[in-house]
């Protein structure tokens, strides 16, 4: 457990201490007391889904428009333990030309042409060629490339060689 999530577990502590004290202390009608303990404890189970993703677990949503691939794991589907399976895909979004600062780990759908893709894009990353990925929306898709990915199977990764770097003169 990092020290933001033990702040913010000693913070709903807090808040339910506060909230105990008030319904002890108050000659509030008994509706009004359940109803604050029951949205106290609901906030903790919503808190809890909305910072998964800061502590490090992969968005299930689709990586940038363009990007550039750092890792890949996959899980493959398994019958025998009901598992659909899922590509892992850590990358960095580009920002103009240069990649952002900081990576972000992506769970994608498994698919047997990606899991193909990315393994040999993978082996590439390991000679020291680095790879660039774009999304590729279907003619007439709409909206954003998030919405897309997760309503139109349709949509595909393209990976391809990352320009080789010019160096300045001497």
């Amino acid at each position: 457990m990092n020290d933001y999530s033990l702040h913010l577990t000693i913070a709903y502590v807090a808040l339910a201490f506060l909230l105990l004290i008030l319904c002890l202390a108050t000659r509030w009608r008994a509706w009004i007391k359940i109803g604050m303990i029951a949205l106290v404890t609901a906030s903790y189970f919503i808190a809890q889904s909305a910072f998964q993703g800061m502590l490090g677990w992969p968005a299930a949503k689709s990586p940038p428009e363009k990007f550039v691939l750092l890792a890949v794991v996959a899980e493959e589907p398994d019958k025998e333990r009901g598992t659909r399976g899922a590509l892992y895909v850590w990358v960095n979004a580009m920002q103009g030309t240069k990649p952002a600062a900081e990576p972000r780990a992506y769970r994608l759908p498994y698919a047997r042409d990606l899991h193909a893709l990315l393994g040999e894009a993978m082996k590439k990353n390991r000679q020291g060629i680095s790879q660039i990925g774009t999304l590729e929306a279907p003619a007439g898709g709409k909206g954003g490339a998030w919405f897309r990915l997760a309503a139109d199977p349709n949509v595909k990764i393209r990976i391809s060689d990352a320009p080789a770097p010019q160096l300045p003169e001497k």
